[in-house]
């Protein structure tokens, strides 16, 4: 049976778990929440790829993606930083809601799944 991994544990979550050739990633938000939309999303696909590569995987291998938007009216701004990072004949599974997050300043949160290969 193969065991859990668990990446950047903290007292309340990790940044990612590893089960069975996937990996789960929490919700990933920006490191500066004064940037604009774009730049948000830019700095939450950034911090994506680098777990990936830890897990041993990529953004080609992403199973789903779960984005949460604070404002449906920057919803442009999330996909031009979208469609610039994801790779052409890869675009995973993708769901986008507006939410309201657990910091007022984020713009954008970002979860995925991705298979390990």
């Amino acid at each position: 049976m193969s065991s859990i991994k668990r990446f950047n544990v903290a007292k309340r979550l990790s940044d990612m778990a590893v089960y069975n050739g996937v990996a789960y990633l929490a919700g990933q938000v920006p490191d500066d929440a004064s940037l604009d939309m774009t730049a948000q999303t830019e700095q939450v696909l950034a911090t994506i790829d680098r777990l990936l590569a830890e897990a041993g995987t990529d953004k080609t291998k992403i199973l789903m993606a779960q984005i949460y938007v604070a404002n449906m009216k920057e919803f442009d701004g999330m996909n031009k930083a979208w469609d610039a990072w994801v790779p052409a004949g890869n675009a995973p599974p993708r769901a986008t809601v507006e939410a309201r997050l657990a910091n007022p300043d984020y713009k954008v949160e970002i979860v995925v799944t991705a298979a390990i290969a």
